[in-house]
């Protein structure tokens, strides 16, 4: 190679290495390599283990009859089991929600505040896949009186589920926040 700097007019001397890649910026062009403050970071925040989808109707009516209301105990230590493995950021104890809707019965208020806290975690759980929460902790309680609740819940629940598409069960899956 030459050490003579390039004359006007002539094509500079080619170098033995390969020209620099820059990286390329997820913003775009002209913005700063790190997202910007008020919007997400590129990627997954975390990751999780895909839930369940169940019938509704199934784990509102359907089952619990069968079973004689097991089913109905079943089913709030599942889900609450699910959306613990779904986001582990979040401390979710199922057995402990579980004994308050039964045994805390006989104080009556350990079980409405296990079922609006149920709410409270799909809509979190919804919030991490990236949806819009629209559950309720308030209307599932309200449902609760008339024995709607389980169905109202199953129903976002499996909004979640369908967010990730057909993805078996205890799959790992992004979350978005």
């Amino acid at each position: 190679m030459s050490t003579q700097p390039p004359q006007w007019g002539q094509p500079a001397p080619q170098s033995p290495y390969p020209p620099a890649v820059p990286p390329q910026n997820p913003y775009g062009s002209g913005y700063p390599q790190q997202a910007p403050m008020g919007y997400p970071a590129p990627g997954p925040a975390a990751y999780g283990l895909a839930m369940k989808r169940r019938n509704p109707f199934a784990a509102w009516l359907g089952l619990p009859i069968i079973t004689l209301g097991i089913y109905s105990i079943v089913w709030h230590y599942k889900v609450n089991k699910e959306m613990a493995q779904f986001d582990s950021r979040r401390h979710i104890n199922p057995a402990m929600s579980v004994l308050a809707i039964t045994l805390g019965a006989f104080l009556f208020i350990p079980p409405l505040v296990s079922v609006f806290n149920t709410g409270g975690r799909i809509s979190e759980a919804q919030r991490a896949a990236g949806l819009t929460p629209s559950c309720s902790g308030g209307i599932g309680l309200l449902l609760a009186f008339i024995g709607f609740h389980a169905l109202y819940y199953q129903f976002e629940l499996n909004k979640v589920v369908d967010h990730y598409g057909k993805v078996e069960p205890g799959t790992q899956v992004p979350l978005a926040v």
